[in-house]
C-alpha cells in the first residue's frame, strides 16, 4: 500500500510529464511507485560495451544487440532482480546453470560457482544492473545452446539443414517463457530437443556419471592386437578387474557379479564365488553386442580396449551425441530414417512425437576410416527420389587416382569391368586417358549387378553428393566393422528399403521394385520421385541409446575427438565453415 507522501510525490510527478522526457519520466514514476532504483543509466552503461569484467566470457559482442533489445523493450526494467533479491525466476535460472551437466553442457560456460557475490550485493542501481545483464548474457548463451548446440555443424563440412533456421529470437524468448515463468525447469525442457533419442541419452547420460563416480577398477592387461582371442576360465590373472567392468555396466547376469561388488567392497572373493566360465563368457557377449564388437564371448584386443575405456569418457561420448542432436530442427527430431555411423546402422521409423518408433533395420557400409577424403559426413536432408539401375558416374578424383593406372595397366580394363566414358553431355565417346585426367570426358559405369552402386540409389540431394544406395559386394555386410565406401553408404537390404519409401504409392510394391532392379524390361537409371520427401539423417553417435541400453562405439572418423577440442577451447564457439566440401561417391 503506497504511503500518502508517496501519492503526493506521484500525483506532482505526474503534472510535470509534459516538462520532461517521456523515458526519463516513465523511470521516475516507476521509481516512486515502487520504490525500485532507477536503473536505466547503470543497465546502459552495463550493456553498451559488449563486455563484462567477471564472467567465464566476458566479451558478448555476438549477443549485444539482442541484450540491448530485451531492456529497451523493458524500458530499462531489471528482470531478474525485484527489492534488492533475485526474481524466483532468477533463481531457478542459477539453480540450471549449476547443474548444466545433466544437460550435457559444462557449468563453467554459464558462470556457475561464482555467483553467490554477485547475489549477496545488490545494494545500488550498479551492482542491479551488472546482476541482472550477467544473467541475461549467461540465459542467452545457455538457452542457445539448449536449443541449438555450441557450434555450427557447417564448421566440421557437415551439411545439416535447418540449423540456420533454429536461431531463437532471445528477447522474445526470455520476456514471454521465462520471465514470470511458474518452472523454469521446463522452460527450458521445452527448448530442447524432442527427439525419443535425445531424451533417452539424457536420461542414460545421468547413469553414467553415476558410473564414472563408482569406476574405481584398473585396465585389464594389454593384448597383442595380431594375438588370437583367449577364452576366459578362473585362471585368467586379471579375473576379477574384468568381472568388476562387466559388473559395473551389467553386461554379467543377473546374480552372478557378487563377487566384484564383494571385492571391489574389499572383501575377500575365492574362485567358488566368482562368476562360471559360462556366464563370463555370456557377459562378454553382451558387451560385445552393446561395442559393435565381434560376440564371441572371448577376450581379445578389441574387447579389451573398449573395457578399459573409463566411464567418464563415456559420458563425454554421450554429451557429443546430444550435441550433435540440438543441430537438428524439428523436420528431423523425428527423421524417418536414421543411419548412426559408428555403429553401421540403419533404422526407419514411422510415427512422430510419442508415437515415433522403429519399424526395421538394417546393417549398413560407411566411408573408409583409414581415408580422410572418404569420411562420411554427418547430414541431415530430404530423401526425394530412388533410382533403379542406377549408372555409377565416377567422380574425377577418382577417376584420375583409381581408374587411369588400371587403364594403363590393362588397355581393356573399361570393358571387362563394365564401363563405358561419355562427352560433358552424356554422349558415349571413344576413352581418352588425356582427356578422363582433364575431366572433359567422364567415366561411368553401366547398370546392372556388377555397378558398384547395385540396382538402386536413394537420394537426398546435397553438396556431398552422398546418398544410400544398394552394393555388388554385400559379403561386407558379414563384417563387425564395415567402413569400406568412397564415402556413401551402402544399405544391407535395398529392395526391403525401396519397399518402404514408395509405400504411399500405389504403383510400387515388392513385385514392381523387383522389376525394375532386374525384370527382363528393366529400364537402365529409371528415377522414381517419392510420394513425398522423407527426412534423412546420416548421424554421428558413437553413444546411442537402444531400448534402454547404452551402447558406445568408436570414434571411427574422429569426429568426436574434433568435437570437443571446438567445444574444450570455449567461446566463441565458430559459427562458420572451417574448410571446403569434399565431394564424395559410392
Amino acid at each position: 500500500m503506497q504511503t500518502p507522501s508517496r501519492n503526493i510525490v506521484l500525483a506532482l510527478t505526474l503534472f510535470l510529464l509534459p516538462l520532461a522526457g517521456c523515458k526519463k519520466t516513465s523511470s521516475v514514476i516507476r521509481q516512486v511507485a515502487t520504490g525500485e532504483p532507477d536503473t536505466t543509466q547503470p543497465l546502459q552503461s552495463a550493456i553498451n560495451p559488449g563486455r563484462m569484467d567477471g564472467l567465464q566470457y566476458p566479451d558478448f559482442h555476438d549477443i549485444q544487440p539482442q541484450v540491448n533489445a530485451l531492456y529497451g523493450g523493458r524500458e530499462f526494467i531489471p528482470m531478474w532482480v525485484k527489492n534488492g533479491r533475485p526474481t524466483k525466476q532468477a533463481s531457478s535460472l542459477l539453480d540450471e546453470f549449476e547443474h548444466a551437466a545433466k544437460r550435457g553442457l559444462r557449468p563453467q560456460d554459464y558462470n556457475a560457482g561464482r555467483w553467490s557475490e554477485r547475489t549477496a550485493d545488490l545494494k545500488s542501481p550498479e551492482s542491479v544492473a551488472k546482476f541482472d545483464v550477467a544473467m541475461t548474457v549467461n540465459a542467452m548463451r545457455f538457452l542457445n545452446d539448449v536449443h541449438r548446440g555450441r557450434t555450427n555443424p557447417a564448421h566440421f563440412t557437415f551439411g545439416v539443414k535447418g540449423w540456420e533456421q533454429k536461431k531463437l529470437d532471445l528477447p522474445d524468448v526470455l520476456n514471454k517463457q521465462f520471465a514470470d515463468a511458474n518452472d523454469v525447469a521446463a522452460a527450458v525442457d521445452a527448448l530442447e530437443p524432442q527427439s525419443p533419442q535425445f531424451k533417452a541419452l539424457k536420461q542414460g547420460l545421468q547413469h553414467y556419471v553415476d558410473l564414472a563416480q563408482q569406476d574405481q577398477t584398473d585396465a585389464l592387461p594389454k593384448m597383442d592386437p595380431a594375438a588370437k582371442s583367449i577364452t576366459v576360465t578362473h585362471a585368467y590373472p586379471a579375473l576379477k578387474t574384468l568381472v568388476q567392468k562387466l559388473a559395473l555396466e551389467g553386461d554379467l547376469p543377473n546374480g552372478s557379479a557378487n563377487a566384484a561388488t564383494n571385492d571391489a567392497a574389499g572383501e575377500k572373493a575365492d574362485d567358488s564365488s566368482m562368476p562360471s566360465s559360462s556366464e563370463i563368457a555370456d557377459g562378454l557377449k553382451h558387451f560385445q553386442g552393446r561395442h559393435a564388437l565381434n560376440e564371441d564371448g572371448k577376450l581379445g584386443s578389441a574387447t579389451i580396449d573398449a573395457l578399459n575405456i573409463p566411464m567418464a569418457q563415456r559420458v563425454r561420448q554421450i554429451e557429443d551425441a546430444m550435441e550433435r542432436w540440438r543441430w537438428m530442427d524439428e523436420n528431423y527430431q523425428n527423421a524417418a530414417v536414421v543411419v548412426n555411423l559408428p555403429e553401421f546402422r540403419l533404422r526407419a521409423f514411422e510415427g512422430t512425437g510419442t508415437d515415433h518408433h522403429e519399424v526395421f533395420r538394417m546393417s549398413v557400409v560407411d566411408g573408409k576410416s583409414d581415408d580422410d577424403t572418404h569420411h562420411t559426413p554427418v547430414i541431415a536432408d530430404m530423401m526425394r527420389y530412388v533410382v533403379f539401375r542406377p549408372y555409377w558416374n565416377v567422380p574425377p578424383s577418382i577417376a584420375r587416382k583409381e581408374i587411369i593406372p588400371h587403364m594403363q595397366a590393362q588397355p581393356n580394363y573399361l570393358s571387362a569391368k563394365g564401363y563405358e566414358v561419355v562427352d560433358l553431355k552424356g554422349k558415349v565417346v571413344e576413352p581418352s586417358i588425356a582427356a578422363i585426367a582433364r575431366g572433359t570426358q567422364m567415366v561411368r559405369q553401366k547398370s546392372g549387378t556388377s555397378n558398384a552402386l547395385g540396382l538402386v540409389k536413394f537420394m537426398f540431394p546435397n553438396q556431398f553428393n552422398v546418398y544410400l544406395h544398394d552394393t555388388n559386394e554385400k559379403y561386407l555386410f558379414a563384417r563387425t566393422r564395415r567402413d569400406f565406401s568412397h564415402g556413401c553408404v551402402r544399405v544391407q537390404d535395398p529392395p526391403k528399403l525401396a519397399n518402404w519409401v514408395l509405400r504411399e504409392s500405389t504403383k510400387w510394391d515388392e513385385d514392381a521394385i523387383a522389376d525394375a532392379m532386374s525384370g527382363d524390361d528393366a529400364q537402365d537409371n529409371k528415377t522414381v520421385l517419392l510420394p513425398k520427401p522423407i527426412p534423412v539423417i546420416i548421424f554421428y553417435g558413437t553413444a546411442w541409446s537402444d531400448d534402454g541400453e547404452m551402447h558406445f562405439f568408436r570414434d571411427m572418423y574422429g569426429y568426436d575427438k574434433d568435437l570437443e577440442k571446438t567445444v574444450d577451447a570455449g567461446r566463441p564457439y565458430p559459427q562458420k565453415p572451417e574448410k571446403a566440401v569434399t565431394q564424395k561417391d559410392a
